[in-house]
């Protein structure tokens, strides 16, 4: 028992880098494996390999016999894999099929193959690139929220020691263009030693909404010279505010919305500084509702970073400190060529585009291509936002870098490179609030992460005429007691372009989240699943067809508080080339007593059980 309990402990440490001392361990289950006498096994005999060596380019590993000598280099295939054989090295197949490979002579320097640096640089970025994906694995595994677990409402990525952005896995658009805002605003003005990792969801410190808590990383080689930083973001589905789920359509303050937390240290030399968090959770106006859920998802958050702490520190015992801050030059050198690439192909000019809240708020943007040069003006667009649809600089950033990206048919990961010769003028307008140090005077902003970081991305989008506008909305459901949280963004249509349709019924642009599942949802939650259907006909018309919105059904079994931040309930998304708007989304309450209710854009309602809301979302834009 006692090694079981070391052996658990050092395993915990490791994931989380601290042991709770005020927590006992309980077995919750235990597996015993049993096996029999494993039968003998066939000795393999290889020959001699007397017969003809045979050195050919791709070699069919079926037309080979026993005693056939295989000469590097040369390319072995069969029905299972393929085998890259070097020079210098020679390969014998044994009786029971297994492929010996054995070095018969050490190449010389005109023989021996220099390992390209296109390949090489390929190699960097898919070692990275595997660094952040553990850490989304980890992450999604030791959380306990159906947002973190099930959602995937969460993001990782991968700084340089300048805080810029080098490398993330596939999470969410609008965290990822964010984070090196962030890790700019805190870290880089901060005496960080290894051990430290910071935490904030403070939209003055690019941060986007309160919900949405960063935890940043430095990572320090074995000679503490700072390599870079590792990041992730994640959705918590309560965070306190005027309402459960903390995302309240009719919030007049940051401090409305939730907890607020500045920059925050969660380590401190190695030392875990949970209770510090615990308690400003706790305190305030409006605290969380859900705190033991938020320290469950902030240690995961924690233990992500600190495996991709290790990961990387493991990456330059390998290869070297310098050799792997030159690939994180080179990755995101890699990306500034490309969009240069492709502003060669645009045709120089201005272009000015508006989109339309549904509340009649103004975006508007002014994008100039000419110099080598992508120059993106916010100017026209309006002054803050009288409710929460205001955005923050990161959010801006976020959905500039996501289109530029689109722009760029290469296969380069979204890191800041992109803005290389991308230039941003941003106002003080809704996109630009100023944020008070008094949470009660700064405006709120949980609408402006969700829906006018969508709206944003269809409005950048329309003068570089490559896509219609897909459905321009997350479908923001948010619903809750106090005994639970729940939040969701729900899919809908894609606008087309030139030679393609539209998709139907999935999360497009700014969010990248997946759907609850309804045994889950069900499970865990005081609601039934009726119906969740393909919206037929909701996809603007056209040469090419935009996307299907969806119908989701759901009836409530418990009295819960319920929030709906949506857009596109106006006028659809917008079509291109003479194609036609797709449908615009509606939503409505039927009560249990019978009454029927339409809802807005945004809406707040008390429902009980029976109550049922329908929710169709908006089809994509047509083309053509």
């Amino acid at each position: 028992t006692s090694s079981l309990a070391a052996a658990f402990r050092e395993r915990y440490e490791n994931l989380f880098g601290y042991w709770p001392d005020n927590k006992s361990i309980e077995v919750v289950s235990a597996r015993v494996i049993a096996s029999t006498h494993p039968p003998s096994i066939a000795t393999e005999t290889f020959g001699t390999s007397t017969g003809e060596p045979i050195s050919e380019p791709i070699l069919n590993r079926e037309s080979l016999g026993n005693d056939q000598r295989i000469n590097g280099p040369t390319i072995l295939q069969d029905q299972f894999c393929t085998v890259a054989i070097d020079p210098g090295w020679a390969g014998t197949l044994g009786s029971e099929g297994t492929l010996k490979l054995t070095r018969c002579a050490i190449p010389n320097e005109a023989s021996h193959t220099v390992q390209s640096p296109l390949v090489e640089l390929e190699l960097f970025t898919n070692r990275f690139s595997s660094i952040v994906e553990e850490m989304g694995q980890l992450l999604q595994r030791t959380a306990v929220s159906t947002n973190v677990k099930e959602r995937l409402d969460f993001s990782c990525a991968l700084l340089d020691r300048d805080g810029q952005l080098v490398v993330n896995a596939p999470h969410i658009p609008v965290h990822l263009g964010a984070l090196g805002l962030c890790v700019r605003s805190i870290a880089l003005g901060q005496a960080l030693g290894p051990g430290d990792m910071i935490v904030t969801n403070h939209p003055a410190h690019g941060g986007s909404h309160l919900p949405d808590i960063t935890v940043i990383s430095p990572v320090f080689d074995n000679a503490n010279q700072l390599l870079g930083y590792v990041a992730n973001r994640a959705h918590h589905a309560e965070l306190g505010g005027i309402s459960p789920g903390s995302m309240p359509p009719l919030a007049k303050s940051l401090a409305e919305e939730g907890i607020v937390i500045p920059p925050t240290f969660l380590y401190r030399d190695g030392k875990a500084q949970f209770d510090e968090i615990e308690k400003r959770l706790t305190v305030g106006p409006y605290p969380s509702r859900s705190v033991e859920d938020n320290l469950a998802d902030l240690k995961a958050q924690a233990a992500a970073n600190l495996l991709g702490c290790k990961a990387l520190q493991r990456l330059t015992v390998a290869h070297g400190t310098a050799k792997v801050a030159d690939f994180m030059l080179q990755l995101r050198q890699r990306a500034a060529n490309a969009i240069a690439r492709r502003i060669d192909t645009l045709e120089p000019g201005q272009h000015t585009a508006i989109e339309t809240l549904d509340d009649g708020t103004r975006l508007s943007a002014t994008i100039e291509i000419g110099g080598g040069k992508i120059r993106i003006d916010f100017d026209g667009t309006d002054p803050l936002h009288r409710g929460n649809f205001n955005a923050t600089p990161a959010i801006v950033q976020s959905a500039v870098i996501y289109v530029v990206r689109l722009l760029v048919n290469e296969p380069v990961p979204l890191n800041e490179g992109l803005m290389e010769h991308v230039e941003i003028t941003l106002p003080r307008c809704l996109l630009n609030p100023e944020f008070p140090d008094d949470p009660t005077e700064a405006p709120p902003v949980v609408g402006g992460n969700v829906e006018t970081s969508q709206r944003l991305v269809n409005l950048l989008l329309k003068p570089f005429g490559i896509v219609a506008a897909s459905q321009g909305t997350m479908n923001n459901l948010i619903f809750g007691n106090e005994h639970c949280s729940y939040y969701e963004t729900i899919c809908g249509g894609t606008g087309a372009g030139p030679g393609f349709n539209g998709a139907d019924a999935v999360h497009s642009h700014m969010t990248n989240t997946a759907i609850t599942d309804p045994e889950i949802l069900e499970w865990r939650f005081p609601v039934r699943l009726e119906r969740f259907a393909i919206r037929t006909g909701s996809g603007g018309q056209g040469g090419f067809t935009g996307g299907n919105g969806i119908i989701r059904e759901l009836v409530f079994t418990e009295p819960v508080s319920l929030s709906l931040l949506t857009q596109n309930r106006t006028e659809g998304p917008y079509g291109l080339n003479s194609g036609q708007a797709g449908q615009p989304g509606e939503q409505r309450l039927a009560k249990h007593d019978g009454e029927e209710k339409e809802l807005g854009s945004v809406a707040q309602e008390t429902v009980q059980p029976g109550d049922r809301l329908v929710i169709k979302s908006p089809g994509g834009g047509g083309w053509g």
